[in-house]
């Protein structure tokens, strides 16, 4: 009787063969199709027979022909198409007049292809990456302008292609709010276009457009925003830091204003002796209007509702209770009120946020009362490292403190 035949550790079937040549082929083609020296010719290939993984990577490969792209833009992969638009994007400022026209013509067949995709996300994908090219056919810019929100904003935002006169269209016609805070938001933007923004009496978007500093506003549209100020808060800080502002706007913003922001007033170079005297009176109105004792008010408070943490003093803040913040830092840090009311009388992040780190609450505190109870504009708004921690190091802390003797 024949032995039979012991098979050795390690040995791979046939179909272990198979199935090895089938793995390092598909990693061959992955290879092929994302290298930029691959023949184009070997990429139209994978584009048309490869999986899908190596249909993406000849998506994003800047090598492939026009005519692959082209056949691309019609894939049922939604991966394969956003790759594409992402590329598509790259390309067009390469494609100058000397490019040969056939390519060129295909180029933007594919583009507007993608400009077309079923799915808003490859859209907004071709959108984020052409919005400020100005090689791109204006009515393909027209159309993605009065698309949905996600793919329309940042074209309103930063299309050079849009004149004032598109602009006021879309306001007149579209009205949404997101296109008016898209549009607030253009560098520069036209008084014109502004003072459409203002009548419509959007609250961000006169926000947004108060906080620009290219965008014009004529004095008589900022006396409307201040007539209405009063009573919308968030338009105050911003307003403050206008340039352009009559002496009138700035004593008449003085009457309601904070003493933080009458501060900021006061720090303006073009003011006339009589508004620097009105707004001397207006700010000593409100330090002495302030409670006398806040934190023993405060305290009692605390006996009913709980201890001073940070969910409190959130609270506080988001209701712009001001005097309740004083209190909480001034009794949770061991600090004297009036140097707590001076710091948020600066009006400054970097002081303020040393004040709430010594008091003990995180920094997501810290950025409530900045943007909350202060109104700081965003571009002055200290914002936590990580999303989490105090940006500044403990020594830089300490020294703010110690400028108010703390």
């Amino acid at each position: 009787m024949t032995a039979t035949k012991s098979v050795p550790k390690g040995f791979l079937s046939r179909d272990d063969v198979l199935r090895l040549i089938e793995q390092r082929g598909e990693e061959l083609r992955q290879t092929l199709a994302q290298n930029p020296d691959a023949d184009p010719r070997v990429l139209a290939f994978l584009a048309e027979e490869g999986s899908l993984a190596a249909q993406r990577a000849v998506a994003a490969n800047p090598s492939a022909l026009a005519e692959t792209n082209a056949y691309l833009a019609h894939s049922r992969d939604e991966e394969v198409r956003a790759e594409l638009a992402r590329k598509i994007a790259r390309l067009l400022p390469g494609l100058t007049d000397e490019a040969n026209e056939a390519v060129r013509q295909l180029t933007l067949e594919t583009l507007q292809c993608l400009a077309d995709d079923e799915l808003p996300r490859i859209r907004t994908i071709l959108a984020e990456g052409i919005k400020s090219l100005t090689c791109v056919p204006y009515a393909l810019i027209r159309n993605l302008a009065h698309d949905v929100e996600c793919v329309s904003a940042p074209i309103l935002e930063y299309s050079p292609l849009l004149s004032d006169a598109d602009l006021i269209d879309i306001i007149t016609t579209v009205g949404a709010h997101y296109a008016l805070l898209a549009i607030a938001k253009r560098r520069p933007l036209a008084a014109r276009v502004s003072d459409l923004i203002v009548a419509a009496q959007d609250i961000p978007a006169v926000t947004a457009l108060l906080s620009n500093a290219d965008a014009r506003i004529r004095g008589k549209t900022l006396e409307k925003i201040v007539e209405q100020a009063q009573s919308i808060g968030a338009w105050q800080g911003p307003l403050v830091l206008r340039a352009g502002l009559s002496q009138r706007a700035i004593r008449r913003i003085a009457g309601f204003a904070g003493a933080a922001l009458i501060e900021r007033l006061a720090q303006r170079h073009d003011l006339e002796e009589r508004t620097r005297r009105h707004l001397r009176s207006e700010l000593k109105k409100r330090l002495d209007s302030a409670p006398a004792e806040p934190a023993s008010l405060l305290v009692q408070e605390f006996a009913r509702h709980g201890p001073i943490d940070d969910a409190y003093v959130l609270s506080l803040a988001y209701r712009g209770n001001r005097a309740g913040v004083v209190a909480a830092l001034s009794a949770a840090g061991k600090i004297p009120a009036e140097i707590v009311e001076r710091i948020l009388n600066l009006g400054q992040a970097k002081p303020l946020t040393a004040l709430v780190w010594r008091a003990g609450f995180s920094m997501r505190v810290a950025f409530k009362i900045q943007t909350s109870l202060l109104h700081l504009p965003t571009h002055q708004v200290l914002p936590a490292r990580d999303g989490v921690h105090y940006p500044m190091s403990e020594k830089e802390m300490r020294w703010h403190l110690e400028y108010f003797g703390i």
